[in-house]
């Protein structure tokens, strides 16, 4: 855990003592593109399969899987109205590992989505076993679609036809029967952005099954107000006995200020060591006016799990709306469990049509409520990532690596239920969106990706000279602790004034003296002979010694000799 603990221990100094949710918070420290380290590796790629090196992306460990359309299946997509220039080619959507000799691929095949495998060590595609890819892949390369591969069967929420009116979930490529979701009556418009494994079997005294849960945004149906309102969804099905479908409302808000952020963007599961520490981040997106405002909000899985215990909804012909349900409960939805099996029930098949038919009327649950985490306007989130780090004072915490539409990446870290901005980083010469990230939690790597190109994110930083064993990490405070030569709180300076440099300066000439200010919340204090320096706004020609940003320099105008003496500066935070 080396690596996390870099991580903290340069991008925590200085953020002041003021902890609340930040609107639009500043990023402590900002890194342009052309401060990115020459270690960024970069690769562009389009229409083809690539094994790169994953502390190297800019090699290639076996020769590329060219898997384009054919001619004639490119005609047909464009005899049926699709274009030729963006939509009939062959997209890339699936790519997991089926077992320990192969991966499963699919592509949307110029509206004839496909699939097929590779041989991983040969790196070679089947192209004699391709198969349908309908309800496994989306036709549309711009249509959402999740895919998740578990015990070689193919868990995916996409589009199931031609013209994309037919959303599904579905169950499909492994032993089991196929299963899907009845769309009508579950899904609605839906837009599929994230899903994940979590493994509830694991120590379960009732004999529960794993899970496959689901994140999406779709119109709602059981605010009575507005039919045509978006608001965001978990879904959950059970792994091995696929007893029902069921899904919740994921309520992102403010409530103190009757905010509530329904467009759901992008989710990343972070495990624990535990599937009970499991938690699920969200990015929402809403507009306000002209203004574009992002949150990240969390949900922990015991919090999830409580709202599909219970109560149900239930949609009522009479005031043709949805309500809470009150009746008698058949307990529908239940992965089989060991009650089931002391009861005779082994599978979904053999629950009475009373379960069944209620699992299938009652589909939808009360809502999984929480605050943000981070909220900021007028900069649009598109991935996020997450890792959970260890810091100098040997507590765990969790970083946010976000990704925005104008191509940087922000870096917060979460203290208690808020995250703090610590860092943002120019990822990209031109403004592209962030379109996917992966994190490598064994390498402390973060692969970023966008519609040009690829690059492995990393950023040199100059910590902290000397070794850091002298020194302890108090986050909640931020500060930390030299504990060998200071007996009680204080900021490490980011520059050292025990060095002091002489500097000659002409009578009557402007005095320049640098001071880099690492932090964009951090205000420079000088002193002339152990007293504070005051320093004026520099507007208008005044005369008065002022900082300068640009120069990143105390300026003096005309110095004379009241400015003789030792000039020390230290960085101090402000909220």
């Amino acid at each position: 855990m080396g690596g996390a603990r870099v991580l903290l221990l340069l991008l925590l100094i200085g953020w002041g003592k003021v902890m609340c949710i930040n609107w639009n918070p500043i990023p402590r420290k900002t890194i342009k593109h052309s401060d990115v380290c020459d270690s960024v590796a970069r690769f562009r790629a389009a229409g083809a399969i690539f094994a790169l090196d994953p502390s190297d992306i800019s090699r290639q460990l076996r020769p590329q899987i060219d898997w384009a359309a054919p001619q004639e299946k490119k005609k047909e997509c464009v005899t049926k109205g699709k274009n030729n220039q963006t939509e009939c080619f062959n997209y890339i959507r699936f790519l997991q590992t089926y077992n320990h000799t192969h991966l499963y691929t699919c592509g949307t095949y110029a509206f004839q989505p496909t699939c097929t495998y590779i041989n991983a060590d040969r790196f070679t595609l089947d192209s004699a076993a391709l198969e349908d890819g309908k309800g496994k892949c989306p036709y549309d390369p711009a249509k959402g679609h999740i895919g998740l591969l578990v015990d070689k069967e193919l868990y995916s929420a996409t589009v199931n036809n031609f013209l994309g009116t037919e959303p599904v979930i579905l169950r499909n490529l492994g032993p089991h029967h196929s299963l899907k979701s009845e769309s009508s009556i579950w899904l609605k418009e839906p837009d599929f952005v994230g899903s994940a494994l979590v493994p509830e079997s694991s120590g379960s005294r009732e004999g529960d099954d794993d899970k496959i849960y689901f994140f999406f945004s779709e119109h709602a149906e059981e605010l009575a107000c507005d039919s045509e309102v978006t608001v965001a969804r978990v879904a959950r099905v059970c792994k091995k006995k696929w007893t029902t479908f069921q899904k919740a409302r994921l309520v992102c808000s403010l409530p103190e200020r009757h905010v509530t952020f329904n467009n759901l963007r992008a989710v990343f599961t972070l495990p624990g060591p535990d599937w009970r520490s499991t938690a699920f981040y969200g990015i929402f997106h809403a507009q306000w006016g002209d203004v574009d405002v992002s949150v990240v909000c969390r949900y922990h899985i015991g919090e999830v799990k409580n709202v599909f215990d219970g109560p149900y909804m239930e949609y009522r012909e009479a005031s043709q709306r949805w309500d809470r349900y009150t009746g008698p409960c058949p307990a529908p939805a239940r992965c089989i469990t060991n009650w089931h099996r002391e009861n005779g029930f082994n599978s979904s098949l053999q629950l009475p049509d009373s379960t069944l038919n209620f699992a299938k009327k009652h589909p939808l649950m009360e809502r999984a409520a929480t605050r943000p985490l981070l909220l900021t306007k007028g900069i649009n989130f598109t991935r996020l990532a997450v890792d959970r780090v260890i810091a100098l004072d040997q507590k765990p915490y969790s970083v946010l690596f976000v990704g925005t539409a104008e191509g940087w990446l922000q870096r917060a870290v979460v203290l208690d239920s808020e995250a703090h901005v610590i860092e943002e980083i120019q990822l990209f010469d031109h403004p592209q969106p962030v379109d996917s990230l992966t994190i490598s939690h064994s390498k402390k790597f973060l692969y970023v990706g966008s519609r040009s190109e690829r690059g492995r994110v990393c950023i040199r930083i100059d910590l902290h000279r000397g070794s850091t064993s002298t020194l302890t990490q108090d986050l909640a405070l931020d500060r930390f602790i030299h504990k060998a030569k200071f007996d009680k709180p204080v900021f490490i300076p980011s520059s050292d004034p025990s060095r002091p440099k002489n500097v000659t300066v002409v009578v009557g000439s402007d005095l320049v003296l640098p001071c880099h200010l690492v932090s964009n919340l951090a205000q420079p204090s000088w002193l002339l002979n152990e007293r504070e320096l005051p320093l004026g706004g520099g507007e208008g020609g005044a005369t008065e010694p002022r900082f300068d940003r640009a120069l990143r320099a105390l300026v003096i105008p005309n110095a004379g000799p009241q400015q003789a003496g030792a000039t020390p500066a230290t960085p101090r935070s402000r909220a």
